[in-house]
């Protein structure tokens, strides 16, 4: 993707607050994520949760980077990536990494915000990024995120349980729909007798903001030690702005590496 592709969809983020990328997952692995995401629901035993919010016919698999090499290319994806930064910024984390396959049957999502548990007044600029990947088709019918546009500059977030004019984020598998955290949406109903919407829901939040899963904790520090070191970024072996993040003025990234880095503290850099 150009930077005039990219500055297309910022635009699109912008108004709406939302845009779809289509055809950026590779083929290949968007198979493979499906095969192994159901592998991994029966070694895990993991089967629909028993909340409307998470889905009674829904199944999830949360702290996918746990889970192999093939979950570590979601984060970074080059296609996806900047699209996000350019609402965020380039010191962006991941908020959560996980899997949501709608089976038939399941109901609508309720309507929600991403960000309405962050207690800032709204508008406000931008804490929270979301994509979801289509690895199967997403049609009104099987369970497409439902979006209400415009809704991420409303100054208050939806009522639990309320019924909202959406459209529903139609699209081929293979395609990658990007959000405005504070857009109103969910997801929607399954209706099919066969068909189960898969996607992967990657997150992304503010550098400055907690990330939904605790990523340091959840992830051995072995594994993130072999990441590539955007992806060690990512997860918060970082600091933001040169302050936030820091251990006595130091990165956290040098716990991986046992060893000093290069690195200014915004104190220093102001002099």
């Amino acid at each position: 993707m150009n930077l005039d592709e990219q500055a297309i969809h910022r635009k699109r983020l912008a108004a709406d607050g939302y845009t779809i990328l289509e055809g950026v997952i590779d083929p290949a692995l968007r198979d493979e994520l499906v095969a192994d995401l159901d592998r991994l629901a029966a070694v895990l035993g993991i089967g629909p949760s028993t909340n409307r919010f998470e889905g009674y016919n829904t199944v999830r698999v949360y702290n996918l980077l746990l889970h192999g090499p093939r979950y570590e290319q979601i984060p970074v994806h080059p296609e996806v990536l900047p699209v996000v930064e350019g609402v965020l910024d380039g010191g962006l984390l991941i908020s959560s990494l996980s899997s949501i396959a709608i089976g038939p049957g399941e109901d609508a999502q309720p309507i929600h915000a991403d960000d309405q548990l962050i207690p800032i007044p709204k508008p406000h600029p931008p804490t929270v990024c979301n994509t979801m990947w289509a690895l199967t088709d997403f049609t009104e019918e099987n369970g497409a995120t439902r979006l209400v546009p415009g809704s991420h500059v409303a100054a208050d977030n939806p009522q639990y349980g309320g019924e909202y004019d959406t459209v529903a984020a139609e699209m081929p598998k293979g395609s990658v729909l990007v959000w405005h955290g504070s857009l109103w949406h969910g997801g929607g109903a399954n209706r099919t007798a066969d068909q189960v919407r898969v996607g992967i829901a990657m997150n992304y939040c503010a550098g400055y903001i907690r990330q939904q899963e605790n990523q340091q904790l959840g992830l051995p520090g072995e594994k993130v030690k072999a990441f590539p070191r955007r992806l060690q970024e990512l997860v918060g072996y970082s600091v933001y702005m040169g302050l936030i993040g820091h251990i006595d003025k130091h990165s956290p990234a040098e716990l991986l590496h046992h060893g000093t880095l290069e690195h200014q503290m915004v104190w220093d850099a102001i002099g």
